[in-house]
């Protein structure tokens, strides 16, 4: 692995605490890889033979079954991705693609389960990130089966207006069939939605979004720190 990327990995969270012994043995074997957008980084059910580290660009985690697809979530700087499966050795239950051209750092799982058996500091971040990721699931399920389709759309588009800094106006994440797949829509229930959201301060004009009236949709959406706060 280049140098530049220890410096970009190294304060991470996860590995901020680690001795500089262990992680010169955890990132002996890692590579930076640079891939187009739309290539398959893992597939759901394939061994956990690599921690992926995203250093640009973005990465799209999605599951299928039955001829059907969804997105689980977006993957991006500086963050790793599937650390749950490393750990214990497990098939990746979500795969991975990027959404656009992305450096990616691949460390072996083998050596993070090694380090992890000889790291106190790196076992106990591994434990803390492990704990994020579940609390982001039991938000994640609270938002899809206590929230309408309404609910869910306006408190996403809530959440991203305060990434977008809290413009009155910003531009749609993702494109409108992937965002619906995230928000657990069809693409036509999302089109609906949008719709519905009108007389409660919305505007859309194709991937813009305009909030008219942020009291009024506030309102309507009610967001809750226990689901829409990624800090708590």
């Amino acid at each position: 692995m280049p140098d530049s990327a220890f410096g970009e990995i190294r304060d991470l969270p996860l590995f901020a605490a680690m001795t500089d012994a262990n992680f010169a043995a955890l990132v002996r074997g890692a590579y930076v890889q640079t891939f187009p957008a739309q290539i398959e980084l893992i597939a759901e059910g394939d061994p956990s033979d690599f921690l992926h580290i995203v250093l640009s660009g973005s990465v799209d985690l999605f599951a299928s079954w039955n001829g059907r697809e969804t997105s689980l979530a977006t993957v991006r700087p500086i963050s790793t991705f599937i650390l749950a499966a490393t750990v214990r050795d497990a098939p990746y239950l979500m795969s991975a693609r990027t959404l656009e051209k992305s450096r990616i750092a691949l460390i072996p799982s083998q050596d993070v389960r090694a380090v992890f058996d000889i790291d106190a500091n790196f076992a106990r971040a591994v434990v803390t990130e492990l704990a994020q990721c579940y609390r982001s699931v039991v938000k994640a399920q609270k938002d899809l089966k206590l929230r309408t389709s309404l609910e869910r759309l306006a408190n996403y588009l809530l959440r991203q207006q305060r990434r977008a800094g809290g413009a009155v106006s910003f531009e749609l994440e993702h494109e409108k069939r992937r965002l619906a797949s995230v928000l657990g829509m069809t693409p036509e229930n999302l089109s609906r939605a949008f719709k519905g959201l009108q007389p409660y301060g919305l505007a859309v004009d194709g991937a813009r979004v305009t909030i008219t009236d942020q009291a009024e949709l506030l309102r309507f959406a009610r967001p809750s720190p226990l689901i829409d706060d990624a800090a708590t």
